[in-house]
């Protein structure tokens, strides 16, 4: 008899022997060849994993029944078996990564609208916390410039109408956070009275109208994972004759130049690319996806009495990111680059976790 994945993923939660549902879980682990190889499952450690990856299970689903309820507006049911497929073995993989060195592990996360880094940060933050490990989530919108400065810019480049495209953000502040991050805390100075504090960047979006502007940062003590995310994280700058035959909104000489512009500008980040560990790309089965789940977005707050774009106005919105980085362009090579990602995770339409494996498995 074929057991549903919540029916044995229930029967460990309930502590049941692993003669009622050990089987299926070897099987769910090893059917799929790409994630069981991005995960680095085989035959002869899947037992080894399923029992570890069941007792983290049992340890965390308390707290992610909560986050869930509170925080995701997702049943915990719902969210079960991605938990058990994806989020914990991601996470029991960082947590190896971060004790094999002995500095603090930068993990970046690189994803469009609508592909959930900010859901995938949390959940990881809290499972790496169920295993000992101190999490920071940093945004590459946590470096925007201030709204003056942004100002200044918009003045010299009219074509900067939005905040978000290369060149908007503060390269060095994200050097020194990441290096401050970075530095490992020495064994005496656990013990000091006066523990080195870092003062992490944060963003307030609504400031200024919307515009936004820095707000105070977060002090912390230091962390274990750094959780770097952004709809550009670690992409970097292609063939400018590429533009010469560029996919729509690309179209005019005006939008070409633009295009080439935004690509020299990305030099500029290669040093906070360096800094990255590791990188996941949660990557949108369609990039056109963004524009939908956009729209779909901007259409809850309205019902809900706050402000919002009409749809036409995410149209050009979305339109004007992928004229400074197309997806097509920038990102979907990446799926096949395993010098610059380690990891893919397919975003399907209804945002939820399609296929998993490492670039160069791509199944296209």
């Amino acid at each position: 008899m074929q057991l549903s994945p919540n029916t044995w993923l229930g029967q460990i939660l309930a502590g049941e022997t692993a003669a009622q549902w050990q089987h299926w879980a070897v099987e769910t682990a090893l059917a799929d060849e790409l994630r069981a190889k991005a995960f680095g499952i085989t035959p002869e450690n899947v037992g080894e994993v399923i029992q570890a990856r069941s007792h983290l299970l049992r340890s965390v689903y308390p707290a992610f029944s909560q986050l869930c309820q509170t925080t995701l507006r997702l049943q915990p049911s719902q969210g079960l078996e991605t938990l058990w497929n994806l989020w914990l073995p991601l996470a029991m993989q960082l947590a190896s990564y971060r004790k094999a060195q002995s500095a603090p592990f930068i993990q970046g996360i690189l994803g469009g609208q609508g592909t959930g880094k900010s859901t995938l940060a949390a959940i990881l933050t809290l499972i790496l916390s169920q295993l000992g490990y101190r999490t920071l989530s940093l945004s590459l919108d946590d470096l925007y410039k201030t709204y003056s400065d942004r100002l200044a810019l918009r003045e010299q480049d009219p074509r900067l109408i939005w905040r978000g495209p290369p060149g908007t953000h503060d390269i060095q502040l994200g050097l020194t956070v990441l290096d401050r991050l970075r530095q490992p805390v020495r064994a005496d100075l656990k013990l000091a009275s006066t523990p080195t504090l870092i003062q992490v960047p944060r963003f307030d979006k609504s400031a200024w109208g919307g515009a936004g502007d820095r707000s105070q940062p977060e002090i912390v003590e230091g962390a274990d994972i750094v959780l770097f995310e952004g709809w550009f994280v670690g992409v970097r700058p292609i063939d400018p004759a590429k533009f010469d035959t560029a996919p729509p909104p690309i179209v005019t000489p005006a939008d070409q130049e633009f295009a080439r512009d935004m690509n020299a500008q990305l030099k500029d980040y290669l040093p906070l690319w360096e800094r990255l560990d590791r990188l996941v790309l949660l990557y949108p089965v369609d990039y056109r996806l963004s524009q939908e789940w956009r729209q779909q977005a901007e259409q809850q707050m309205i019902a809900t009495g706050k402000s919002g774009m009409s749809d036409s106005e995410v149209e050009q919105f979305v339109k004007y990111f992928w004229r400074s980085l197309h997806p097509e362009l920038f990102i979907k090579p990446l799926i096949n680059n395993p010098s610059w990602v380690d990891l893919v995770i397919e975003i399907n339409s209804d945002h939820s976790a399609g296929a998993v494996y490492q670039p160069g498995d791509a199944r296209v």
